[in-house]
This record gives C-alpha cells, sequence and structure tokens, in this order.
C-alpha cells in the first residue's frame, strides 16, 4: 500500500474538482475524485482515505449529510468547500464533526496548508510541554484509551472519540482542576485562534459530555464556568 496520505475530493463541478486533484498529486497525495455522494462513500467504505474535501452543495446531494454519513464509519478529517462564507452554514459544518471550512473561490496554496495543518493535527491528542499523560488515564470511573480513541468505564463498556473529542478530553487530563477559557483549549487542542463565532470548542464539550455524565444537562466532571471556560473537576486517578 502507498505511502501517500489519500485525499477525498467531492465536487461535482468538474472546473474545481480536477484542478484540486491535479495540484494535489503534484504535491505529493494521492488523490480519488468523487463527484456524487454515492461515489464518496465508495471510496470511504474502502478504507483507506485519510481525508475527505466535501463541497457543501454536490449536485442533487448534500454535502452536510454525506459528513455525517462519513461520521457514521469513520473518523477521518473533513474540510467543507462552499460558495458561501455565512457563518451558520459554517457553524453546522463544524457541528457535524468537520475539521475546517473554505470558502470558495480560494487560492489552491490555502487549500493546501490548511489540509497539512489538519493532517497534522489528526495524528493523535495533543500532548502539552507540561505534562505527558498515561497512555490510558483513568478519571471519574472513565479510562481514556489514548490509541484506540475510546473510553472505557469502568463495567467495562465503551464509548469512541473523535479525534477531536480525544484531542480536547486530553488536554482537560493534562490540567485536571483548571479552568481553561475556548481560545486556550482551542489553541492547546487545535493549534489555532478562534474568531468570534467559532463554536467547535462548545461543540466537542457537549458532545463529551453526552459520553461520560450521568445527566449531561447537570454535569459533575466537566464543568462550565460562565465567563470563564471550562474545567475536568477531577484529579486523574
Amino acid at each position: 500500500m502507498s505511502d501517500l496520505k489519500h485525499i477525498l475530493v467531492v465536487d461535482d463541478e468538474e472546473d474545481i474538482r480536477e484542478p484540486i486533484g491535479v495540484y494535489l498529486e503534484s504535491e505529493g497525495y494521492r488523490v480519488t475524485l468523487a463527484s456524487n455522494a454515492a461515489d464518496a462513500m465508495a471510496c470511504v467504505d474502502e478504507g483507506d482515505c485519510d481525508m475527505a474535501v466535501l463541497d457543501v452543495m454536490i449536485g442533487e446531494d448534500d454535502g452536510f449529510t454525506l459528513c455525517r454519513d462519513i461520521r457514521r464509519v469513520s473518523e477521518m478529517p473533513v474540510i467543507f468547500l462552499s460558495g458561501r462564507s455565512e457563518d451558520t452554514e459554517r457553524i453546522i459544518g463544524l457541528e457535524l464533526g468537520a475539521d475546517d471550512y473554505v470558502v470558495k473561490p480560494f487560492n489552491p496554496r490555502e487549500l493546501l496548508a490548511r489540509i497539512r495543518s489538519v493532517l497534522r493535527r489528526s495524528k493523535g491528542p495533543v500532548e502539552t510541554k507540561e505534562t505527558q499523560p498515561a497512555s490510558q488515564p483513568t478519571f471519574g470511573g472513565w479510562t481514556l484509551d489514548v490509541s484506540n480513541q475510546e473510553l472505557v468505564s469502568s463495567q467495562g463498556s465503551t464509548q469512541s472519540l473523535s479525534t477531536g473529542e480525544a484531542r480536547l478530553l486530553q488536554v482537560f487530563l493534562n490540567h485536571p482542576n483548571v479552568v481553561l477559557t475556548r481560545d486556550q483549549l482551542l489553541e492547546l487542542s487545535q493549534g489555532r485562534q478562534a474568531n468570534a463565532f467559532d463554536r467547535s470548542i462548545d461543540n466537542y464539550v457537549s458532545r463529551i459530555r453526552k459520553k461520560i455524565e450521568e445527566d449531561p444537562g447537570k454535569p459533575r466532571l466537566l464543568k462550565t464556568y460562565w465567563g470563564g471556560g471550562y474545567a475536568l473537576s477531577c484529579d486523574e486517578e
């Protein structure tokens, strides 16, 4: 099998899809092109894609629905392409688990930079210099299996984690009982700065709570501090 990173590019416009493929191949990537959701999922089901670059509107198909279908079977990073810059559309993409969002028209070098950045971040949960956690830290009745990106309860049940969820949870484990702002969490987990409408951290926290809290509406472990941020309120065991 090739060692080249495999990028799936899904766009119904040939004059966009083909040049992206040629450019990425010239930069050392293996590329599969698809013009519709069915062909895209056939590629995803083969299991060797490292990333998907999806147009929001793919002819009669919906890129958001395709992203949701991909998330059911794979945690590969996803970057959305869109001809519209509305914040609502971008937020929907992030809520579905997308890793980035690029507005058309764009410079191919910008897309390349974003692909490289997302692939670097998706290698695994971030470890900071302050603390290098154990490979399976335990907290609040849960064990984080870093290598398999899943949580294991004290009863032995498991909860799968997306790459973003695993990275963020490990940041909290690196800083137990410390209130971290959204900006700090974004920088520590994803290595980027927030903008005024960035809700990705809130979305990840909500999804983690559904997996670790008995009552996500009244969190006991992952607490909100209004005006401050979030904190994991128990020490690593």
